[in-house]
């Protein structure tokens, strides 16, 4: 299964009929299908990589949670315990799965009777074969058949269900804050559902903090933390503090990345930078480009400050820029800027040509309040 559309109306702050499109729309070169792009069937390519960036608070974690709730529907078919209101919401996707193009509509609400989960309403799904031929019309009407009499289910699981059939990590979201001290718990699970060998672990630990050889669990709430020097019992609140942020953070993050690589599921990030130094993005970006390790076809999707991280892309269709005003409008870079792909997008960034600089009459308005 592999998510290649959005169009979503009534999500928070959004302008509606925001659309997100991860189908290659640009030329693809020999090189940028090695590294960029990913062949799901015949002639049908998707992105290795993403990118939403745009300055402060101009809707790039909207965004991020949008894709989340997609995926949470492919997933789960439901949606529950997210941080906005489901009222009003609209939503049309695009995916493939099983040599088939699936469109699917629904409305979606806060349910009256359960405790922060959605309803789902007016709900449609359409399919039609795949053929290289038709992949000009994915998005298009035709040849589409409404898939009728499947069957019923409660107001709060979607009928994409009767489609997929089971409950699968379609991808995951990391937002910018961390989970605190459950990051051990819910590290050690990760290892444990995905079937992950100890040894990753080590190496990731050892990645993060040189001082540390190993951590084990010995309950929900105490480790065995083996350091260079010796070992020592220590709970999760004495670990945070004994750990950097920085390394909490990490840690999990690090460990989904290898479980994502190895399983085939997208990876969500938001603000990829407060999780990782420089160089590991780098490093992470580049393992998902590097098809003998990234085998199954999972995507990195990541919003950034940080936009030197933009020069590893040789593409500019799998980069989305943020803007907000009244509304957060989301557009992309090929189709709406007209920047010519040699040019360093970072500093076209710098040079505000996506109207995303920070405002310089206001930095100057607190110079000179600081100055009174």
């Amino acid at each position: 299964m592999k998510l290649l559309y959005v169009r979503a109306s009534g999500f928070k702050n959004l302008n509606d009929d925001c659309i997100i499109d991860f189908i290659a729309k640009s030329k693809k070169t020999t090189e940028d299908k090695e590294y960029e792009l990913q062949e799901i069937t015949e002639d049908l390519f998707v992105y290795n990589t993403a990118a939403v960036i745009g300055k402060n608070a101009s809707g790039k974690t909207t965004v991020m949670e949008l894709l989340d709730c997609c995926y949470s529907i492919l997933g789960n078919f439901s949606l529950e315990d997210k941080n906005y209101s489901y009222d009003g919401i609209h939503l049309e996707m695009y995916f493939y799965y099983e040599r088939k193009i699936y469109k699917y509509l629904t409305d979606l609400n806060a349910s009256a009777t359960l405790s922060n989960k959605a309803t789902f309403s007016n709900q449609k799904i359409y399919s039609k074969p795949y053929y290289k031929s038709n992949l000009k019309t994915i998005f298009e009407d035709t040849g589409y058949t409404l898939l009728s009499n499947i069957g019923l289910l409660p107001e709060d699981t979607s009928i994409v269900f009767f489609v997929l059939k089971k409950q699968q990590t379609r991808a995951m979201y990391f937002n910018c804050d961390g989970a605190g001290v459950d990051t051990y718990r819910l590290m050690f699970n990760a290892l444990k559902h995905y079937q992950l060998s100890p040894a990753i672990l080590s190496k990731v630990l050892h990645l993060f903090d040189g001082n540390i050889k190993s951590l084990s669990m010995l309950d929900e709430h105490n480790y065995e933390l083996a350091l260079i020097d010796g070992k020592k019992t220590i709970s999760d609140k004495e670990l945070i503090h004994f750990l950097s942020s920085g390394t909490t953070k990490g840690l999990l993050l690090y460990i989904t990345v290898v479980a994502s690589l190895k399983y085939g599921f997208d990876l969500i990030i938001d603000e990829i930078e407060n999780h990782f130094h420089k160089t590991l993005v780098e490093n992470i970006i580049n393992l998902y480009k590097d098809k003998s390790v990234n085998r199954n076809n999972a995507t990195l999707i990541f919003s950034t400050h940080y936009c030197e991280l933009l020069e590893l892309f040789n593409r500019q269709d799998n980069v989305w820029v943020c803007k907000a005003d009244k509304k957060i409008l989301v557009q992309n870079m090929y189709e709406k800027f007209n920047i010519r792909n040699e040019l360093s997008k970072s500093k076209q960034f710098y040079n505000d040509t996506f109207k995303t600089a920070v405002n310089y009459d206001d930095l100057m308005d607190i110079k000179k309040e600081l100055v009174k």
